[in-house]
């Protein structure tokens, strides 16, 4: 695994159900060249893990502060992680 790659787990609060999240994450990353997957948690956030250089995870957190049209982001928590490689395209987790 290249020495620039990243993992980052991130956690987005806020009215991120319902309003295209994952969708919007999963173009956005895929238009980065990043890996993993975005899916929904019990408690209302969108958990996000993206895998890829450092600097195009980095511009995925950026639109993730915005999000698409309808939602309305509060905060994000990001843990950075070793790259693991696991991960070949990024996918919707139900």
């Amino acid at each position: 695994m290249d020495m620039g790659h990243v993992l980052a787990e991130v956690h987005v609060y806020g009215r991120v159900q319902g309003v295209f999240f994952r969708q919007f994450t999963k173009n956005t990353a895929q238009e980065l060249g990043i890996a993993g997957y975005a899916r929904n948690l019990p408690d209302g956030c969108v958990q996000v893990l993206a895998e890829g250089p450092k600097q195009s995870v980095e511009i995925l957190l950026q639109r993730l502060r915005v999000g698409p049209p309808m939602s309305c982001v509060d905060s994000l928590g990001v843990e950075w992680k070793q790259a693991s490689g696991e991960f070949t395209g990024f996918v919707i987790r139900r």
